[in-house]
């Protein structure tokens, strides 16, 4: 992934992930059982790049995360994003947008987005052809169109719209 990539993709997950910020509810949760600890060391471990120590993190965090669950999800399907690990993240972000409205569903049509649009390309350098890679482009373009359209605030610097018109150009 080139450099401009991955500082698109971190501006992207900045902004998704404080767009719905409510980790200090979660890190005021008690800790009779462990979960602030839990999760201060996955959200540290995200925000240092740390993603295999991340990753395990949150997988468990998900067992036991109760109302903080679409938090929970949103950041495990980004840091699913960040280890390249397309497929699993717009499964995870999928699930989320399906449950959520507002900013929390712009967030995860974010991820989506994001994520189907980078499994494209990527048959697409593979020299996959068809259906595959045309049905990862239109739901990308789709779950994109709808964040850049109803909640521009999520893409401050133009990120997401630019993905977005990557995409148009890609299916034409």
């Amino acid at each position: 992934m080139s450099l401009a990539k991955k500082l698109g993709l971190l501006g992207f997950v900045c902004v998704a992930v404080a767009s719905c910020d409510d980790s200090g509810q979660i890190a005021s949760r008690a800790n009779s059982d462990g979960f602030q600890a839990k999760y201060v060391a996955s959200r540290t471990a995200l925000e240092t790049g740390k993603y295999d120590k991340a990753l395990k993190g949150y997988a468990r965090l998900l067992e036991e995360s109760g109302p903080h669950e679409p938090r929970i999800r949103l950041e495990y399907a980004h840091v699913l994003l960040r280890s390249n690990a397309f497929a699993k993240a717009a499964n995870q972000a999928k699930v989320l947008a399906s449950q959520e409205d507002g900013a929390a569903r712009a967030a995860a049509l974010s991820v989506q987005g994001t994520a189907e649009h980078e499994m494209a390309l990527a048959a697409l350098r593979n020299g996959a052809s068809g259906p595959e890679p045309k049905a990862l482009l239109k739901s990308a373009l789709a779950a994109l169109s709808e964040v850049v359209k109803k909640h521009p605030h999520m893409d401050p610097v133009g990120s997401l719209a630019k993905r977005k018109a990557a995409i148009e150009a890609q299916l034409k």
